[in-house]
């Protein structure tokens, strides 16, 4: 197949659409459903990140896209008893693949709610199986068992998108992209992130144990493919909180700690312990959780939606227990696409339990945020390279 006609493109209005391959055949087979514009922007993208996280780590891994900026990527590490309960897989003895999809869809269930999936490897029955239940437009594999296709196939009445990739396609070395009439070119962004780019470390720590050097090169690679700008958390092998698409850093920052603090307040007793009623859908519980976090008191929550949620009503989350449980949140890596200007992103990160850093450098205040990392013992490498991803 060399053309593939969309039904539109961006948005409705937005005709006609197509992708095609300007030489030999497209990449990709599509096994059921009918890809739209920003699917395969999704496809794409998120199929590059599973690639290069499986290469740079040996380990399966998976991507839960949103937009064209990752909800969610994670490697295979085994999940702790808590993440099981966390991520509703108690009782389960999970394949290598399911694994890394279910830390990937469990880091951010908010916004991977209609998520366009990537695996690294074969689409087993059972990463099928825990796919069928969630709200997701598609994915992208190199390959699935004929009992995985068969459940993918059923699912959204059987418009689901089902993408099988070339895992040998090799892109062209130059890329363009039209803008208002205009072709910009430029050469990939080709660069592999290997611990080699974690040696030059000016901090007064220099210890980074191997799972941190990991979870950085985790952080980094995501952040390849993230709309910049953008920075990254990441502990024991997943994304725990991704800033994406910020025009300041500290904002990046912000927003992706606050991701990772609801990541481990989902942890906290009170909230793994809340009296659902049966049957709530998925996508109700995991707003109900969202808000209970996020609210200093429970009047928002009880007027809303309490009634219907829970067999009575939770007992209230304070700022000082969150304060408390938060403590325990450590060593997180954090990368980031670019320098950090300011020592104010690491008086952020801190706060969500970071010790290690990767970033750029180069920045005139780097003295700055050296001195910041001093005063934590966080050990940060400057890796010397921006991760622009536009």
């Amino acid at each position: 197949m060399k053309e593939l006609t969309l039904k539109y493109g961006c948005n409705p209005n937005q005709k006609p659409a197509r992708i095609y391959a300007k030489e030999g055949e497209l990449p990709i087979k599509i096994l059921n459903g009918n890809p739209g514009y920003i699917n395969l922007l999704d496809a794409f993208n998120s199929w590059q990140l599973v690639k290069e996280l499986k290469e740079a780590t040996g380990l399966a891994a998976a991507a839960s896209f949103k937009h064209v900026s990752p909800a969610g990527a994670a490697v295979a590490v085994p999940l702790t008893e808590t993440l099981k309960k966390v991520y509703f897989v108690e009782g389960i003895e999970l394949s290598d693949i399911a694994t890394a999809y279910v830390r990937a869809r469990g880091a951010d269930r908010m916004s991977s709610y209609g998520d366009f999936v990537a695996l690294s490897d074969e689409c087993d029955e059972q990463t099928a199986r825990f796919l069928s239940r969630e709200v997701s437009d598609g994915i992208i594999a190199p390959s699935y068992s004929e009992a995985a296709l068969e459940i993918l196939k059923n699912k959204r009445k059987g418009t689901y998108v089902v993408i099988q990739m070339d895992e040998n396609y090799v892109p062209a070395e130059i890329e363009t992209k039209d803008v208002y009439g205009i072709t910009f070119e430029q050469k990939r962004n080709d660069v592999k992130i290997t611990e080699d780019m974690l040696e030059n470390i000016p901090t007064q720590n220099k210890e980074i144990p191997d799972s941190a050097k990991r979870d950085l090169i985790i952080s980094l690679i995501t952040l390849k493919y993230t709309q910049s700008n953008s920075v990254c958390y990441v502990k024991d092998g997943q994304a725990i909180g991704i800033g994406a698409g910020q025009q300041s850093r500290i904002h990046c920052t912000r927003l992706a700690g606050n991701k990772a603090d609801i990541w481990f307040l989902r942890q906290h007793p009170k909230v793994m312990n809340l009296p659902f009623k049966e049957g709530v859908r998925r996508a109700d519980r995991d707003n109900a959780i969202d808000v209970y976090i996020s609210e200093d008191h429970m009047d928002v929550l009880a007027d809303r939606v309490w009634e219907n949620i829970f067999t009575e009503k939770p007992e209230i989350l304070t700022k000082e227990e969150k304060k408390e449980w938060l403590s325990h949140l450590t060593d997180v890596a954090l990368g980031s696409d670019a320098f950090f200007p300011f020592g104010d992103n690491i008086e952020r990160a801190e706060k969500s339990g970071v010790s290690y850093i990767a970033q750029a450098g180069g920045s005139v205040r780097d003295d700055n945020v050296i001195e910041t990392c001093e005063k934590y013992n966080i050990a940060m490498a400057f890796i010397g390279i921006r991760l622009f991803h536009h």
